[in-house]
């Protein structure tokens, strides 16, 4: 863990560039701390991240209202990607957004999409399965894209079961909803680059945040390592000790050498 806390103005200075990093993708003051911890310390780092997200301008903007009435529960999944919930959010900017969430690890996919029909949502349902592989499962609402008889079709053909919830109780699809307005929220935030860069910027820091349901983070349940963010230069304590470890390894395998290089001029007895 990388130590700020020495209060001069050079660290001063480190630990406002570092809250601003922190909070690049406008995380609240619960996913900020998580971020955080593991990575950074310094005295108050709490109230400081606290005062951050309570001064930012965006975040006090975008506040989220309680929730109207407790969301259907789902059993958790055992394994990553086994099923997914599946909602559009929009149209935004004159898009629509096929917003795809993992139960399992809480992984999240956005796709802009100029018409959502059923043909479009499955050419992008199909280059996402290219990547990480078929679910098992699929769970959406009774939308025109989800019930045709195509997309109903290209379920069948690929094995997967497809779940639609009770157009009377469309929070039995809570999983899909809250991710959608995890997108939309990130989204009023972004001010800056085209919509795609700003897409990026939330998922990069979404997928890469101790989420508050499995505590765990989202990259890590899925693919089964963190990703590669500035905030790892912040603390090179770990990549010394990867290298420390990886020359510890170099060491032993030069020594078992010429271990076995004795074994063989040793002469049988």
């Amino acid at each position: 863990m990388h130590n700020l806390g020495q209060q001069d103005h050079h660290s001063s200075t480190r630990q406002r560039s570092t809250l601003k990093e922190l909070h690049g993708g406008h995380p609240g003051i619960s996913r900020m701390k998580s971020l955080a911890r593991g990575l950074l310390w310094w005295p108050c780092l709490d109230r400081d991240i606290e005062n951050t997200v309570k001064q930012c301008s965006s975040c006090q903007q975008c506040q989220a209202a309680p929730p109207a009435a407790p969301m259907q529960p789902w059993t958790w999944p055992t394994r990553p990607w086994s099923r997914l919930h599946i909602d559009f959010a929009g149209p935004i900017a004159g898009k629509m957004f096929l917003v795809v969430i993992d139960a399992h690890s809480k992984w999240i996919e956005v796709f802009p999409m100029t018409t959502a029909t059923s043909l479009t949502t499955i050419q992008q349902l199909r280059r996402l399965f290219s990547q990480f592989g078929l679910p098992e499962t699929i769970v959406s609402d009774n939308g025109t894209q989800f019930s045709s008889a195509e997309f109903q079709e290209f379920c069948r053909l690929n094995g997967i079961h497809h779940i639609r919830v009770s157009p009377y109780h469309p929070s039995s699809n809570g999983l899909a909803e809250r991710a959608v307005k995890i997108f939309k929220q990130g989204l009023k935030k972004q001010t800056e680059g085209t919509v795609g860069d700003q897409i990026a910027r939330i998922l990069f820091q979404y997928r890469n945040t101790p989420h508050t349901t499995t505590g765990m983070i989202p990259a890590e349940l899925l693919m089964g390592r963190r990703l590669r963010s500035r905030l790892d230069c912040l603390n090179p304590a770990l990549k010394n000790e990867f290298e420390r470890s990886k020359s510890d390894k170099v060491l032993i395998t030069t020594s078992e050498q010429k271990h076995v290089i004795l074994l063989r001029g040793r002469k049988c007895i």
